[in-house]
């Protein structure tokens, strides 16, 4: 259903735009705590995607800026790691108060530059950005090592829970505001400093959030934003020699090549890639809960969401009824202006992924049966990168759909027999980022949650995430946790220190290697 939107949605849309010009002026990178220009010598535009109008063009950061970044962040490494946890804490606290007095205008550059309806980045972008920065701002005081005893001796021990550094991550463009601050936030509550490199496409807020911290009294340099593209500034971020972790969120083909330069000089490395999340119904299940979790799983941020429901695996007495009320929800959804009120569907991120998930949608046709949707919209919205909600049948388990990552509006629906058959299926991927089961039954619900392979399996519902619990995959989504105390595993390491309690140095030890001397 298309959605034409209204006029407080284009007076919305035309003030943050008028706004980018003025507020991004001096450039988009951020280094030392102030804007500058990218010296690479190439420009690249941000475009609205559902319009296809450019919004921002900037110059592309270089390696040289990659340079001065890292720098910045390891002069203010000492001092930032050497404030006492309730120091970082107060300051996080700070950060979370400006960005909720900021909330509206991250809301509106966030859905201009991603396409993604005003409605979702009020209430789960922008919301779910301060309360991760309000959880990390109390984590920040509970970043214990442990306590020992007299292991060996006379000896006393215990264990140092230290910043690593200077961590260099990368953010992708679907969640850049999110994926910005799951990046930061855990890395300087445990002490370290950060240069970020946002996607090309998206990085207004990434730029917005630095500022904001700035205002909040975080020292210059603790975040620093360099916007330039993969192979250069990007790659030259990964093996920075004064780097000392990289946090990669993307693509599992790009993740290997980030594996592949940040071991070369043997950096921490934490990767959060793709998925392929199964969405398993049981006979038992509440049919109309799970028609309505699929096409909100799957249709989530227009499909562009690595946790999306893309696979549903249906038993078989539920198929052909779940198949005919999803496709009969989809074709409700309202595609339009992502600033109007009533929108529930934006564009892609790009008529680049508009046609290459067309192109998958196209290349099923042929194997499989496409039950709605499968076209780009004309009329109003045919200049933007939009899709129709698309809901595909009866495709084999080996079928390129049910395999690959498609990241677009797509939902794949496949029948099973048997409980056995359905975990199976469900696990019959190189993914494990998330998974959800659908069952009125405790025991199969329980059973489900053990034996699907992925780093998230939600019973009865699909997406919601929350600051105090981890996220992160198995297999091929990579390694490592985002959010929630666990992630402080990723950006902390271990000391063990170790104290001989006599009061004068023991010969002992000493003698057993060298004798008497």
């Amino acid at each position: 259903m298309h959605n034409p939107g209204n006029a407080d949605g284009a007076d919305a849309r035309r003030r943050t735009r008028d706004d980018i010009g003025t507020r991004f002026a001096a450039g988009a990178q951020y280094i030392a705590g102030r804007p500058a220009r990218g010296t690479s010598g190439r420009t690249h535009a941000v475009v609205d995607p559902s319009t296809g109008d450019e919004v921002y063009t900037y110059e592309l950061a270089g390696a040289e800026d990659v340079d001065r970044a890292v720098a910045a962040a390891r002069a203010a490494f000492p001092e930032w790691a050497g404030a006492t946890p309730g120091e970082r804490s107060d300051a996080l606290h700070r950060f979370a108060s400006v960005l909720a007095d900021q909330a509206e205008d991250f809301a509106r550059l966030e859905s201009l530059q991603c396409g993604k309806p005003l409605k979702l980045t009020r209430e789960f972008d922008v919301p779910g950005t301060i309360d991760n920065t309000a959880f990390f701002a109390g984590a920040a005081r509970h970043l214990q090592g442990q306590s020992a005893g007299e292991y060996s001796g006379d000896h006393t021990s215990y264990v140092r829970r230290e910043a690593i550094g200077v961590v260099g991550s990368i953010a992708p463009w679907n969640y850049p505001l999110q994926m910005a601050a799951w990046k930061i936030l855990p890395a300087i509550a445990a002490g370290n400093t950060i240069v970020l490199k946002p996607a090309e496409l998206t990085p207004l807020t990434s730029l917005l959030f630095a500022r904001a911290a700035t205002e909040a009294g975080i020292p210059d340099g603790v975040i620093n934003i360099v916007t330039g593209a993969g192979r250069e500034a990007g790659e030259h971020l990964v093996g920075h020699p004064d780097v000392a972790m990289t946090s990669f969120t993307g693509s599992t083909a790009v993740g290997r090549r980030v594996a592949e330069i940040a071991t070369a000089t043997v950096k921490r490395l934490h990767l959060e890639l793709g998925g392929k999340a199964p969405f398993v119904v049981f006979d038992d299940a509440d049919l109309e809960a799970a028609v309505h979790g699929a096409v909100a799983g799957a249709l989530i941020n227009t499909g562009q969401d690595c946790t999306a429901a893309t696979r549903a695996y249906v038993q078989r007495p539920l198929y052909e009824e779940f198949v005919s009320r999803t496709a009969a929800l989809m074709e409700s959804v309202r595609l339009g202006d992502p600033f109007a009120p009533g929108t529930d569907l934006g564009p892609l991120i790009s008529h680049v992924q508009r046609d290459r998930v067309a192109a998958f949608v196209d290349r099923a046709r042929s194997y499989a049966r496409v039950v709605t949707g499968g076209e780009a919209p004309g009329g109003d919205l045919a200049k933007g990168a939009y899709f129709r909600p698309t809901l595909i049948a009866d495709a084999a388990q080996d079928s390129e759909v049910v395999r690959s990552e498609i990241f677009g509006p797509v939902l794949v629906v496949l029948p099973f027999d048997s409980d056995d058959d359905g975990i199976r299926l469900a696990n019959d991927t190189p993914y494990g980022l998330a998974a959800s089961a659908w069952s009125r039954d405790v025991y199969r619900a329980n059973r489900a949650t053990r034996e699907i392979r992925a780093g998230c399996v939600w019973v009865n519902d699909h997406i919601p995430i929350i600051s105090e619990m981890p996220h992160g995959g198995y297999k091929a989504s990579g390694f490592g946790k985002d959010m929630s105390s666990y992630s402080f595993e990723e950006y902390t390491q271990i000391k063990h220190v170790m104290f001989d309690n006599t009061a004068v140095a023991r010969k002992d030890w000493h003698r057993t290697i060298f004798g008497d001397r």
